[in-house]
């Protein structure tokens, strides 16, 4: 079973430092909108501050992952909290970016692959490992 665990070991550390390293762009409009290809982005205090409440729980999100790895089965229920809504909520709002035309699909492609992957590999890591240990 140790060989399973690795996998919600990895899920919990890959979705921890995405979502820490994603703080980045939260707090700095700037490198959000190079990241995303928005020339000259410059939003307004409405919403600097929604990305301000936004940056917070995603580093709680951060914390809340790092938590449940040390104890990685009896926590596991985590990763799919972290799925849905969270990674699923995450890629309906690119799509809706994509969508209204506030960034190009290029450039959202390569977060969709990340999300994708942390998609398929936390549900495997879930599936995988059983409820109990004995």
């Amino acid at each position: 079973m140790p060989n399973k665990v690795i996998f919600l070991r990895i899920s919990y550390w890959f979705g921890a430092v995405l979502d820490g390293l994603m703080v980045i762009p939260m707090l700095c409009p700037r490198i959000g909108g190079i990241m995303f290809g928005i020339d000259n982005f410059n939003p307004g205090n409405d919403y600097k501050y929604a990305m301000m409440v936004s940056a917070s729980l995603m580093l709680g999100w951060t914390v809340l992952l790092i938590w449940a790895d040390r104890k990685p089965i009896e926590r596991k229920g985590v990763i799919m909290i972290t799925v849905i809504p969270v990674v699923v909520g995450l890629i309906l709002a690119g799509t809706f970016a994509v969508y209204c035309g506030l960034i190009k699909i290029e450039k959202m492609i390569p977060t969709w692959i990340i999300q994708l992957t942390l998609l398929i590999l936390f549900c495997y890591s879930y599936y995988v490992n059983p409820t109990e240990t004995k």
